[in-house]
């Protein structure tokens, strides 16, 4: 994994007022990045005992005072989905137990986003429950970074910075001085990001992969809208699961004539069999960062992850500061 980039210099020129008042909080879906964030901004790591009974049940308490505080507690809701999603509405309610002035959960990954409407009768929206139990657990704002839909936003009651990974993904392919490239969405559904990754890329052309998806987690690519012909293209998602998408997408694209084909996704979710699917794609490189953490058993030559640990950090301090956050955003 590539190591996180240096404290920013707003951080390093800023002198937090009150510093004691900002407290970082690691759940235990990823605590290497909750390291690097609390690295980035040049405080500890607040302990707490995190534990399970017998019969599964969660235990946490605070080890320390964290009265009048700003809390952030680091946990993507990643696999196990609902051990993590239940411990971080334990912590959310151990901190508002402890008087804790403002509490904002940072979910790097924001689970159950993916059913954000219904297609279909007899079906839960399981965004919106979500965002309800974060908010009725005692959160006053959220911190997320590349929901699944924008439209998440709207499920919560409360105030959510949304952050993108993108700006990460292309200053990484930007330094690679690749050529004649073609920025590809794996489906329609993706084209408003790969449009913003395309004018990132000094407003390279545009590709679509059409699909028709049979059932969860599996799909079919029908047809390639644009032209890949002797290009570099690189398809931009915003999380790779199963890997059938991507996959199927990448030997399209080759089979259209492309010269070399990169992914790049934001959440890596790697269920099986992601792994041997990326491997027999053909894929040049599969970029992705590091919001879920991913296993030695998970890595493979193409992989390369890139820390958003630093990009996390500087909105945690301008949340604190209470100053904008806007041009993290855009």
């Amino acid at each position: 994994m590539l190591p996180c980039a240096p404290v920013l210099s707003s951080i390093e020129s800023a002198k937090i007022t009150n510093r004691q008042r900002l407290r970082l909080i690691a759940g235990t879906a990823n605590p290497l990045l909750a390291h690097e964030i609390a690295q980035s901004l040049g405080v500890d790591l607040t302990p707490i005992v995190c534990k399970r009974f017998a019969d599964g049940e969660i235990y946490v308490q605070v080890q320390e005072s964290i009265r009048g505080c700003d809390i952030f507690l680091i946990q993507p809701t990643c696999n196990p989905v609902n051990d993590h999603l239940m411990e971080l509405m334990v912590l959310t309610d151990a901190c508002r137990r402890a008087s804790a002035r403002q509490i904002t959960p940072v979910i790097p990954y924001y689970g159950y986003a993916r059913a954000d409407r219904k297609t279909a009768g007899r079906e839960s929206i399981t965004a919106k429950l979500v965002a309800n139990l974060i908010t009725q657990a005692g959160a006053d704002r959220v911190l997320a970074l590349d929901l699944h839909s924008a439209q998440v936003q709207g499920f919560f009651d409360i105030s959510l910075d949304h952050l993108h990974g993108v700006p990460i993904l292309v200053d990484y392919i930007q330094k690679k001085q690749l050529c004649d490239v073609v920025v590809v969405s794996p489906d329609i559904g993706g084209v408003a990001r790969a449009r913003a990754f395309a004018k990132r890329l000094d407003d390279a052309p545009l590709a679509i992969v059409d699909k028709r998806r049979q059932g969860h987690n599996q799909a079919e690519v029908m047809n390639v809208i644009g032209d890949v012909q002797g290009k570099t293209a690189i398809l931009v998602d915003d999380m790779i699961d199963t890997a059938g998408t991507i996959s199927e997408a990448a030997k399209m694209l080759q089979r259209k004539g492309a010269s070399q084909v990169y992914a790049c996704a934001t959440h890596a979710l790697f269920s099986p069999p992601a792994v041997e699917r990326l491997l027999a794609s053909g894929l040049k490189e599969v970029i992705v960062t590091n919001t879920i953490p991913i296993s030695a058993d998970k890595t493979f030559p193409q992989l390369k992850i890139l820390s958003v640990a630093t990009l996390l950090g500087e909105a945690i301090f301008r949340i604190h500061t209470e100053s904008s956050v806007s041009s993290l955003v855009n």
